[in-house]
């Protein structure tokens, strides 16, 4: 995709961090934009703020981890603007970094509903629009650096990565066959400024366990060190439509990592078992955090 004017952007998990970034990147191309996060307050904000630059935005509340949800922004994109362009499945949250015996069912439901489920919601309702148009398309799917590497503690977000990956990968591969002119990236981040490690503030309380561990671990420390630290979201979004314009798949903001993910590729080839070195990330102490 080259020619953005005037055409529609549908971004979820837009209120704050890469989604805010996404959405304002896209109105900056002079696109149509519509903003869907389950946080009213900043989602009302960010409305504001990008019409104050001029931007056409529609601000929708949503539960992406519900399919009616996701249906409703669908329909209001339509009724709103008549098309849809770009669809970014991008929002996501992220547990307690415990060991994964230690995670709840109400933990496992959590993430695996905003993180998974919301892009499976997401390219269930809107790719089918977007091939009916008959025009040029693009859905970029949010994972992580953690969608191609495992590290401790994050066994729940892992896996939720992994499976974006991979459902990205699929698609991909899909819509080539089908020579559609829709395509697909999977965004790929390290450390980025955002406040996913906040994310119990959207937790709905039927998910909430009380079980669950409320002491800010030494792994919690360092990742919440690492993400002030990170990149800032405006970059993120930068690379995302240099992707969109040269039709990437991959998206990976960190080359530091594409080591990591070299190293790993071989290990599996290799059936040998992963390098430890490669888990220093969130094993090694929150006092070593730059």
């Amino acid at each position: 995709m080259k020619d953005f004017k005037n055409k529609v952007a549908v971004v979820t998990g837009a209120a704050s961090g890469i989604g805010r970034a996404l959405a304002e990147r896209f109105a900056a191309e002079g696109m149509k934009v519509v903003l869907a996060d389950i946080e009213e307050p900043l989602l009302e904000l960010a409305e504001q703020e990008l019409k104050k630059q001029g931007a056409a935005v529609l601000a929708v509340a949503t539960d992406v981890s519900k399919l009616a949800n996701v249906e409703t922004l669908a329909q209001q994109t339509l009724s709103a603007f008549g098309g849809v362009h770009i669809v970014c499945n991008n929002a996501g949250v992220a547990s307690a970094p415990v060991p994964m015996w230690q995670s709840t069912m109400r933990d496992w439901e959590w993430v695996m509903g905003v993180n998974l489920w919301s892009v499976i919601h997401g390219i269930r309702v809107f790719t089918p629009i977007l091939l009916s148009q008959g025009t040029e398309g693009h859905i970029v799917n949010t994972a992580s650096i953690a969608g191609l590497l495992c590290n401790p503690f994050m066994g729940i977000y892992n896996a939720t990565k992994h499976a974006v990956v991979a459902i990205s990968e699929t698609l991909h591969a899909e819509l080539a066959v089908a020579g559609a002119a829709v395509k697909v990236s999977v965004l790929c981040p390290g450390f980025v400024q955002t406040r996913i490690g906040e994310s119990e503030r959207n937790r709905p309380a039927e998910l909430t366990d009380s079980a669950a561990p409320q002491a800010i671990s030494p792994a919690a420390e360092r990742i919440r060190a690492m993400l002030a630290a990170g990149l800032p979201p405006a970059e993120v979004a930068e690379r995302v439509m240099e992707a969109i314009r040269a039709e990437r798949l991959y998206i990976l903001t960190h080359p530091e990592y594409s080591h990591l993910v070299r190293e790993h590729g071989e290990e599996v080839a290799a059936e040998r078992n992963p390098n430890p070195d490669s888990l220093a990330m969130f094993t090694s102490a929150p006092s070593a955090a730059k």
